[in-house]
């Protein structure tokens, strides 16, 4: 992805210098599969693990200078940022609807947010309550070296993802998503996370064809890094992963199948409107 030398975002507040901590109750690699795989990538609620008493407040003090490979990622996550905000801005433009900016707050380790206090487990996320993207840099590590998805293009669809969760509350739809799972079962619910996550992959993909149609940035094998990353966080193959089995209804972010084909969905059409199918289909097509 060609980014240097472009327009950066001013809505990336870096918090990586705050003190205080977050640990895992518990602790242990084998928790932080379990639970830090599948939050991953979901736009959720925080708050949950830490009202749960998953998350434990008494954890290290996390401070220090940004390192070198820290600062151009944070150049980085600045220009996908912005390319987000153009993207977003014209598209609802053209629906005549104002689209509000989020903020991105990079941390290390932990952060507070409105939606409660989280470690860097929980990975990225967008919390409703703030209308804000929250991302510790070093996940970007996890998923070349745990996850097997390298390359700036596959960060760029995290971050790409995560504004189609606040993309998805400007609309109404997160809002009206969770309204309905409040009077579901859990499989019920479950189905519907699965609808708005797949949603917020195919935004990502109408992210993509946009930036390539109006600023001509991707190069070749970018798309094929952001659908290696699709398929490295599938429900399937998570969950196959932290516990040796596979349960669909507790998928809550769809299979790697489903994301891909979503994601291309979006890149391949560039539809706003499109992103309303999902919520059309049958469950056995998504």
């Amino acid at each position: 992805m060609r980014w240097q030398g472009r327009r950066a975002s001013t809505n990336v507040e870096n918090r990586r210098g705050a003190r205080g901590g977050v640990g895992l109750a518990g602790g242990g690699l084998g928790t932080i599969l379990i639970i830090g795989l599948m939050l991953y990538m979901s736009g959720g609620d925080p708050s949950i693990l830490v009202d749960s008493g998953v998350l434990d407040p008494a954890g290290p003090v996390v401070d220090g200078p940004a390192s070198p490979e820290e600062t151009e990622q944070t150049q980085f996550v600045s220009v996908v940022l912005a390319d987000t905000e153009d993207v977003w801005n014209a598209l609802f433009q053209q629906e005549g609807r104002n689209y509000v900016e989020p903020k991105l707050v990079i941390f290390r380790g932990m952060v507070q947010s409105a939606c409660g206090r989280a470690s860097a487990s929980v990975g990225p996320f967008y919390c409703p309550m703030d209308q804000d993207v929250y991302l510790d840099l070093q996940f970007f590590d996890e998923l070349h070296q745990r996850f097997g998805a390298a390359g700036d293009f596959a960060q760029a669809y995290v971050i790409a993802h995560e504004v189609g969760h606040h993309v998805q509350k400007l609309v109404g739809m997160s809002d009206e998503v969770h309204s309905e799972q409040q009077r579901l079962d859990e499989a019920g619910a479950n189905r519907l996370s699965v609808r708005l996550e797949l949603q917020a992959d195919y935004l990502a993909g109408v992210w993509a064809h946009h930036i390539q149609k109006t600023k001509q940035v991707l190069e070749p094998g970018d798309i094929d890094e952001a659908l290696n990353a699709a398929n490295a966080i599938g429900d399937d193959r998570l969950q196959k992963q932290a516990q040796g089995t596979v349960v669909p209804d507790s998928f809550t972010h769809g299979t790697s199948a489903q994301r891909i084909r979503w994601f291309k969905k979006g890149f391949e059409t560039g539809d706003f409107d499109g992103a309303n199918q999902l919520f059309e289909l049958a469950y056995e097509r998504l």
